[in-house]
């Protein structure tokens, strides 16, 4: 699972997402809103009803089970201050990450490591490639089998596990299911191998027990 920070983050996003959704005052429909935002339909009603109580947001009917929605003016402070939170929590959490990563490539390049493949390839896989060069390990891939790009970060993207090297480490760089990468890793590498920063919350139960726990 994520981090708290980034959890937070997360979150506040997708309420940043909903109301500048809703800032220009259109007609549209619930399904057409839950695309934009990029959330599911019922999570957006919640929000919507959220919104409305709070004096955020008002709703005015339309034909064809349209609806226009217009940001009252507390609507509009609101969305600047999470604007300003998010921009906050962007910052800690990029300090934070790019330390984790820092002290993980240095630990790798003293254990005798200077290749890394990324595990991931989302806003974490960018933070480690910039650690990993300052740290003067070398990123040979990122693993990612949703990025249709041959290149990311300037890096290539692979698309299995087999394409790691002896001696590479591999680095978890998932946000979304880091325990799920950390335990299919540990099927193929040694747990020496595998490096994880701290603010992914990986557990490292010895492997018996973690395939015990899941059964």
């Amino acid at each position: 699972m994520p981090g708290p920070a980034m959890s937070s983050k997360s979150k506040i996003k997708t309420e940043l997402d909903f109301l500048a959704a809703l800032e220009a005052g259109e007609v549209v429909t619930q399904m057409t809103l839950a695309g934009r935002v990029g959330v599911a339909v019922g999570l957006l009603n919640a929000l919507l009803r959220r919104a409305v109580l709070k004096g955020f947001v008002k709703a005015k009917a339309a034909p064809r089970k349209r609806y226009a929605y217009y940001l009252t003016p507390t609507g509009f402070s609101e969305k600047s201050r999470l604007v300003a939170e998010y921009l906050e929590l962007s910052l800690a959490f990029f300090r934070d990450a790019r330390q984790q990563y820092g002290e993980l490539c240095v630990r790798a390049r003293l254990s005798g490591t200077r290749q890394v493949v990324l595990v991931g390839g989302g806003e974490l896989a960018e933070i480690a490639v910039m650690a990993a060069r300052e740290a003067e390990i070398e990123v040979v891939g990122i693993l990612d089998r949703e990025i249709n790009r041959d290149h990311l970060f300037g890096v290539k993207v692979l698309r299995d596990l087999g394409a790691v090297a002896p001696g590479q480490g591999v680095m978890i760089t998932d946000s979304r299911h880091p325990q799920a990468s950390f335990d299919r890793l540990r099927d193929r590498f040694a747990d020496s191998r595998i490096l994880v920063p701290a603010l992914l919350r990986v557990t490292r139960a010895p492997l018996e027990a973690a395939r015990a726990a899941a059964e």
